[in-house]
């Protein structure tokens, strides 16, 4: 499956898409040069084929291209940053 990785500032969120079709999400407060990553979903057509790493991932790799200082918030990216030590720089 294609997936595109855009961020929708006017939802707060990050997305993963499948053409028009919302395969998962980060929500995300932003707030100056920290943005904090509340809360993760795939939607529960799409579990279990590895989006939550790959919206992970993104909205990490985007907040880095940014300058973004991340505040972890949500569970998920807190476990994917401890298992990805190339991540833990952005850790405010």
């Amino acid at each position: 499956m294609d997936t595109e990785f855009i961020d929708a500032p006017d939802h707060h969120r990050y997305e993963l898409r499948a053409g028009e079709e919302v395969v998962g999400f980060i929500d995300y407060r932003l707030r100056g040069e920290l943005i904090h990553l509340v809360h993760t979903e795939v939607l529960p057509a799409f579990t279990g084929q590895g989006h939550a790493a790959t919206l992970a991932r993104a909205a990490l790799d985007d907040a880095r291209s940014r300058g973004l200082r991340v505040h972890p918030d949500c569970p998920y990216v807190a476990a994917y940053v401890a298992k990805h030590p190339e991540y833990a720089d952005l850790v405010a």
